[in-house]
Formats: structure tokens, sequence, C-alpha cells
């Protein structure tokens, strides 16, 4: 039986103030409309690449603001999530609730989806407080952390442009 750790709650405030705020850009081969099916499908991020392994919707359809569900990162660490923001097609935001890693305090992620010519512009945006005995760690291992991270909307063009 997994041990889990509760985090602290946050909100689009900390998207932008949190001690590490990751940002991510990218254009994908596809409309909006797709990469929205595909970051709302049951698979979602999982079927991009192996960064997530698992994703499991804990909430029933339709989605929207207080909806759930369980991500199971590469090594296995799960993380459960919480949508504090919905805006169907263009936007959501969820911060982690608990997770087996004990590693933070708060953390938060959105995900914008904007029509860009014939492609679509991803923005992604991870905001992370580590716990007290994490600061150190997590600020020498930011840039590790950041191009870690960074495989996953990577994986997304590649993705797309196989479709």
């Amino acid at each position: 039986m997994a041990r889990w750790y509760p985090l602290v709650s946050a909100d689009a405030d900390f998207l932008a103030s949190a001690p590490h705020v990751f940002r991510y850009e990218k254009r994908y081969a596809a409309t909006p409309e797709q990469v929205w099916k595909s970051l709302t499908s049951d698979e979602s991020l999982a079927a991009w690449g192996p960064a997530v392994k698992n994703v499991t919707w804990t909430s029933p359809r339709p989605f929207g603001v207080g909806t759930t569900r369980d991500v199971t990162a590469l090594g296995g660490a799960v993380l459960r999530e919480r949508f504090f923001e919905w805006d169907e097609g263009h936007q959501k935001s969820f911060y982690v609730y608990e997770s087996t890693l004990p590693l933070f305090k708060r953390f938060a992620e959105d995900y914008i989806v904007e029509a860009d010519g014939e492609q679509t512009r991803f923005t992604w945006v991870v905001a992370i407080e580590p716990k007290n005995a994490m600061t150190l760690p997590v600020k020498v291992l930011a840039p590790l952390l950041k191009a870690g991270f960074g495989r996953i909307p990577g994986d997304g063009q590649k993705y797309f442009a196989a479709r």
C-alpha cells in the first residue's frame, strides 16, 4: 500500500509566484480541438511519451472545476490532482493534493491551448514549492527539473507530428 503525503492547495496566483516556475511553449501540428481532445482523453499525456506512465480520471465526465485524476509519472510516483480552472477547449489548471513522493509543499500546472494559424500553440506552466528540507536540492537541480519536465511538451510535438 502506497504512503500518501498531503500537499497544500494552490491557485492561479501560485502559477506565477511559486519559488520555481517552469514555462514551456510549443507549436503542434494539430488543431486546438485535437490537442484538447488528447489532453482530456482517457490516456491524456500518457499517450504523448514515456514521461507520464498512466492517467486515471477519478471524476465522471463532463470534466470541469473540481475534476480529479491520478497521474503516474516515470519512476512510479503517483500524483493526485484537482482542477481549479477549466475553460473547456482552452485552459485547465490543477494542483496536486496528495503524492507518493514527500518532496513538495505545493505543486500546480496550467495548460493553455490556442489556435496559431494552421497549428496549435500549447503553453504549459509547472509551478513548484519544495518542502523545507528539499529547498536547496530543488534549487540546485532546478535546471535538470526544467529539462525533465520539458520532455513532456516536446513529446507532444512528436505525437502530433506523427498523426
